[in-house]
């Protein structure tokens, strides 16, 4: 069973080369450095506003690289540079990007010269170029990367933290948390970058849909562990990284849930040989062009004489639809991530739905930065992350699930998750791709 041996889907039919992935390293570059001088113009001095921060400061050494800097430098540059400096100042006329930097950082404004100032070394002279930045600057509040909630927004080291605050000196009691700005700088995503991703989400799904087929799948030899592999290694012949490594797991009538949620681990093992009658459930998720999807689907094994799957299985599908319609429903700007849990949890009570959410935004992380809509285990809100608001022009994973008693099976609990991405825009909510809404079928053989 290996990827070179099945043929490459039609993945550039597409005119519009930021609507078509994988694209050329070479083309990704000239695509993620034009995103990122929009984005600098078009969001960040309106999220600089609306965390009321007026000097962005991004410190990181090589190696030991804050999570959000790789989404402020140019695609060139694949990791800090020795000691990387980047001061993002808001004013009346938009927002000034500099770099301190031993090296020329793409667009940004060098503001220093290591050999500016003789008699300091290297470091003491670009220290030193912070503050004079600060001192023109004379901001009122100035964001620093240290988050007690995110990880993503909790970037700076613990000495760059400290010398940073011995250089800017008496600025150094205007400093303050930036999480709400790096949070949204993560989260905001331009109508060019959603449309991007629907052509990433539906390169999952083609991958999916190829994992599930005969050329990938031989019921009665295939495991699912087999077809996991398979689809990280697709992902890397096609030019994508995995951002996880897949899973795929079986439900099987007979077989009961470990648990009555069904959350920990499957009943059938995941090295188990996928049979007839099998339920094929599988987690995965890819990452190009700075960006990231994550995406859940399930299929079913036709069993000999079977067009399709028990009525059942089928219903259970429609049910993990209507949850998700109610989570969908309950997604708004303004609410908080426990909001929207609370309300898309009693909506499914109110319907007589036994499920969970666990949805949770989704672009440059793959669990992104940004309000969480329950976990597995928390589904009665998350303290920190559950508190953020959300906000429009954002990507999510809508992730979920239903159990369903299966008449066919004997009335036993099918546990039916689904994870789909979608954009929240002004316009409401739109699916990356389109959703599941029927089992993919696999042929018995």
């Amino acid at each position: 069973m290996t990827s070179s041996a099945l043929p490459r889907p039609g993945l550039r039919d597409d005119p519009d080369p930021c609507r078509t992935v994988p694209l050329p390293l070479r083309e990704q570059a000239d695509v993620r450095d034009r995103w990122l001088s929009q984005r600098l113009l078009d969001l960040l001095p309106g999220l600089m506003d609306r965390a009321g921060i007026d000097l962005w400061v991004v410190v990181a050494r090589e190696y030991n690289e804050d999570p959000v800097l790789p989404t402020l430098l140019p695609a060139t540059w694949l990791s800090a540079r020795r000691r990387t400096i980047l001061l993002f100042h808001r004013s009346d006329d938009g927002v000034t990007a500099a770099a301190v930097s031993r090296y020329p950082v793409g667009q940004f404004l060098p503001a220093w010269e290591a050999d500016e100032q003789p008699g300091l070394s290297p470091a003491q002279s670009q220290w030193a170029a912070v503050r004079r930045f600060a001192d023109q600057a004379a901001p009122r509040t100035i964001g620093i990367d240290v988050s007690a909630v995110f990880a993503h927004a909790d970037g700076l080291s613990a000495t760059e933290h400290r010398l940073l605050l011995a250089a800017l000196g008496p600025h150094a009691e205007k400093v303050v948390p930036a999480q709400d700005l790096v949070v949204g700088w993560l989260e905001t995503r331009l109508p060019e970058e959603i449309a991007v991703l629907h052509a990433m989400n539906r390169l999952a799904h083609q991958v999916i849909d190829e994992a599930y087929s005969p050329a990938v799948l031989t019921v009665g030899r295939t495991t699912a562990l087999d077809v996991a592999w398979w689809i990280r290694q697709r992902f890397a012949d096609l030019g994508v990284d995995g951002w996880f490594q897949p899973t795929v797991g079986l439900q099987r009538a007979g077989v009961p849930l470990n648990d009555e949620r069904g959350t920990v681990l499957p009943g059938v093992p995941y090295d188990a040989v996928i049979e007839p009658g099998d339920l094929v459930h599988c987690d995965v998720g890819l990452s190009t062009l700075g960006l990231t999807t994550d995406t859940q689907r399930n299929g079913y094994v036709l069993r000999p004489g079977e067009t399709g799957p028990p009525p059942g299985l089928a219903a259970a599908v429609t049910v993990g639809n209507r949850m998700q319609d109610l989570t969908t429903a309950a997604l708004r700007p303004g609410r908080t991530g426990d909001e929207v849990l609370a309300a898309a949890r009693a909506a499914a009570a109110a319907e007589g739905i036994d499920g969970d959410v666990y949805s949770h935004p989704v672009g440059v992380h793959g669990h992104g930065a940004g309000p969480a809509i329950g976990l597995w285990d928390q589904q009665d809100g998350v303290p920190g992350a559950g508190a953020a608001e959300v906000h429009p022009d954002t990507v999510w994973a809508l992730e979920l699930c239903v159990r369903v008693p299966v008449p066919e099976w004997g009335g036993q609990l099918v546990r039916m998750a689904l994870e789909q991405g979608i954009a929240l825009t002004a316009a409401g909510v739109e699916y990356l791709d389109g959703r599941q809404t029927e089992l993919i079928l696999i042929p018995p053989g």
